[in-house]
């Protein structure tokens, strides 16, 4: 049995493609019912199903044709998405204007759901289709589409700001199940109860929402946080359904890096992961290098906020190749001790490997990483003395430039993350490699974010500005009403007058 989608021989009676997950069922365009390979017309609803049985008789001249191709039935993921307040704003702004802003909108949809590997079906006068499983199925793809509702539901927000309708706002529904595909792109639409689900659970979403079925909730509720919608009657459906709104992405896909029951919800710091996100981009889409510096007192969030951005860019359909180290203040080797840690996870050397594992590991890394031997033999001294695998007699300079290179084929592959925490205690060596990372390699797409406390500006007042692809991000503390927010999710069932009095 061949694959409709990615044509891999399957073995006789498969429902699904062992290659791409494509289902190997027939489908009724109409109905969405099976159907056996050669069937003239659907038992089901009658619908004809070949070209001889459209026209009524057999096609004249070399011989019986053959059927038209049949839809197969895919497992899918639809997101609908409508604007709210559109209309109004419409009757306000003259037709250029009204189509500019449209433009824009669609732009940033498309943007949006392409990040998050979705295939956008049509838009229907302000309202997006998109869906997650055709051409290609994953594993993640309804919590794809969540997230791309949640991001297409808060970029609508901040684009109304922008352009002077702060009432602007977007509303979002998900359904997942069995549809009915060609899957082939450009060749047309899912059609089937799924995609009618899902448009009417956005109809009854309030604005700035999402909303799920439940199917949806169930496999994607290990990354994302839900709260209870009720039931609500949709037009076509016997029973009323059930819903779930979309709070929050909690963990990376598939629940990976997820906190404790207990982490607070993030709160007040969301202009701040939109700008770390719009830098990531930036890196991502430009393929140039950029330093953020988050500066604040202890406790006030930078760890939480960089781990944010790493729940976020782990739903997205590229790779990224994410690191983090953390400086400390004493003990032997510090100086560079972030930065190994760093290469540590990328080659995986457990910290505490001998000699011998760790250079075999080095080694090993560096046949994957870096294509050329003339550049293992540059990188490699200067690695295994960072890891201290091997004893070679380099100057700094050497040092720098062999880490630096290593950094710079890595970002050819993917783009490359770099999160140093902790940075009051760094090393003066490790700020001034940083320096010359993003002077020399300001044509790779690698983003270095540092995470310290006010101490370290003592030393370095200009940081990260020193370098022209360098921005600042200082984190207040909280106010006093977020403080009582996210008590309140902790420690629920405390009165308010209660709480008011912790925060004071």
């Amino acid at each position: 049995m061949v694959c409709p989608a990615c044509r891999a021989e399957n073995r006789q009676g498969a429902r699904f493609c062992k290659r791409c997950g494509a289902g190997l069922e027939r489908a009724c365009p109409g109905c969405g019912a099976p159907h056996e390979s050669g069937q003239p017309f659907c038992d089901s609803c009658g619908l004809a199903l070949s070209t001889a049985a459209r026209s009524g008789s057999e096609p004249s001249g070399r011989g019986p044709e053959a059927p038209a191709r049949s839809p197969e039935l895919r497992h899918v993921s639809v997101l609908f998405v409508d604007l709210v307040g559109f209309t109004s704003l419409s009757e306000t702004r003259d037709a250029e204007d009204v189509r500019e802003l449209l433009g824009r909108y669609f732009e940033g949809a498309k943007t949006v759901i392409g990040r998050h590997g979705g295939t956008i079906e049509k838009f229907i006068g302000d309202a997006v289709m998109a869906v997650w499983g055709v051409p290609v199925a994953r594993e993640d793809d309804a919590e794809r589409a969540v997230r791309a509702g949640l991001g297409l539901v808060d970029a609508v927000s901040v684009f109304g700001h922008e352009v002077g309708a702060p009432d602007l706002r977007a509303r979002a529904g998900v359904a997942t199940g069995q549809v009915a595909s060609l899957a082939t792109p450009g060749e047309g639409l899912v059609v089937g109860d799924r995609v009618n689900i899902a448009s009417r659970v956005q109809s009854v979403a309030e604005p700035g929402t999402v909303l799920v079925d439940e199917v949806t909730r169930q496999v994607t509720s290990a990354a994302i946080a839900y709260t209870e919608a009720g039931e609500h009657p949709l037009r076509g459906k016997a029973k009323p359904l059930k819903l779930w709104r979309a709070q929050r992405v909690v963990a990376g896909v598939a629940g990976s890096g997820r906190g404790s029951e207990l982490e607070p919800p993030f709160v007040a710091r969301e202009a701040d992961l939109r700008l770390l996100q719009d830098l990531f981009h930036a890196v991502a889409d430009r393929g140039t290098a950029r330093l953020v510096g988050i500066s604040g007192p202890a406790g006030v969030g930078k760890t939480r906020l960089v781990s944010e951005l790493a729940r976020y860019a782990d739903g997205l359909s590229d790779v990224v190749l994410w690191h983090s180290g953390r400086c400390v203040s004493y003990g032997e080797g510090v100086a560079y001790r972030a930065l190994a840690e760093m290469v540590r996870q990328r080659l995986s050397i457990a910290e505490d490997a001998d000699a011998g594992e760790g250079a075999a590991k080095l080694a090993a890394g560096l046949e994957r990483w870096v294509g050329e031997h003339e550049e293992r033999a540059l990188i490699g001294p200067a690695l295994g003395a960072l890891l201290g695998v091997t004893d070679p007699s380099l100057e700094r300079d050497e040092l720098f430039s062999g880490w630096r290179l290593f950094i710079e084929r890595l970002s050819e592959h993917e783009p490359v993350v770099l999160v140093f925490e902790d940075m009051q205690w760094a090393d003066d060596g490790l700020l001034d490699f940083i320096e010359e990372l993003l002077s020399w390699s300001a044509d790779h797409p690698i983003l270095v974010c540092t995470l310290a406390r006010p101490e370290l500006a003592e030393r370095r007042s200009e940081w990260p500005v020193c370098v022209p692809a360098g921005t600042r991000l200082q984190l207040d503390p909280l106010r006093d009403d977020c403080i009582t927010e996210l008590l309140r999710s902790v420690v629920g069932g405390v009165p308010d007058r209660a709480l008011q009095r912790i925060v004071a």
